[in-house]
């Protein structure tokens, strides 16, 4: 056990071994306990954009910003895709190795949890794992890693989007109440968080007729955009 960890934790892995470290401990946390790591940091944003994501509007969003809503933000391909023109290699690599249609944190450690596997055993079984030499298995499991994640992210397509396309409409997210965090008028958008069987379900919400909502407002979930990606609120009184 002792040469495990000082393998782990020698000049070549000591880097892998934190991130994958790093990477079950978020797992852990927001899994197990439950913790939402809130910065609680609000944003303004204004795009104005018609290239590399398929977006032809103004979108003008003041948000609160978690880990959670990013990291476990699925990359669509739609969202990386040009309306014209061929891809690009970087969209190409991030639809090839399921980047796209997955949440990205999922990918992400799986890719590292096979690159740290496969440095750990080529550095253990030459001895190189404190030397040079060593650094030749850890830039080389790079693509390997790449393609065994590729190899055992696919089969989990098919359950996540069934989960995206179905899983928040099951729920009955219309009608569910919520405060909101964030003052939203016009086409603001904001994140709203409602809990549903004990489990609390973020949202991305904006007023139903426009009207300015203020913070903290207790607010209700009325309808959703013809695309079904936004929720409508308005003010709610019992």
């Amino acid at each position: 056990m002792n040469e495990i960890i000082d393998i782990a934790f020698s000049r070549v892995n000591i880097s892998l071994s934190i991130l994958f470290a790093l990477l079950l401990l978020y797992w852990i946390l927001t899994t197990v306990s439950g913790i939402d790591f809130d910065f609680d940091m609000d944003v303004d944003v204004d795009v104005d954009v018609d290239a590399d994501v398929d977006m032809d509007t103004d979108f003008d969003a003041r948000t609160n910003i978690d880990v959670n809503d990013v990291s476990n933000t699925e990359v669509r391909k739609e969202d990386v895709v040009r309306r014209r023109g061929k891809l690009n290699f970087f969209q190409i690599f991030l639809i090839y190795f399921n980047f796209v249609g997955l949440p990205f944190m999922f990918t992400l450690t799986f890719w590292v949890l096979f690159w740290w596997a496969l440095t750990m055993t080529g550095t253990y079984l030459t001895g190189s794992y404190d030397t040079t030499f060593g650094f030749i298995f850890f830039f080389g499991a790079i693509f390997p890693a790449l393609f065994l994640t590729k190899i055992f992210t696919t089969p989990f397509k098919s359950f996540f989007k069934n989960f995206n396309s179905d899983g928040e409409t099951s729920l009955e997210l219309l009608g569910r109440v919520g405060i909101l965090n964030t003052a939203i008028s016009e086409d603001k958008i904001a994140t709203l968080e409602v809990t549903i069987e004990g489990s609390p379900i973020k949202v991305y919400v904006k007023s139903k007729n426009g009207k300015h909502i203020l913070a903290n407002t207790q607010v209700e979930i009325v309808n959703q955009t013809t695309d079904k990606k936004i929720y409508l609120i308005k003010p709610y009184y019992n």
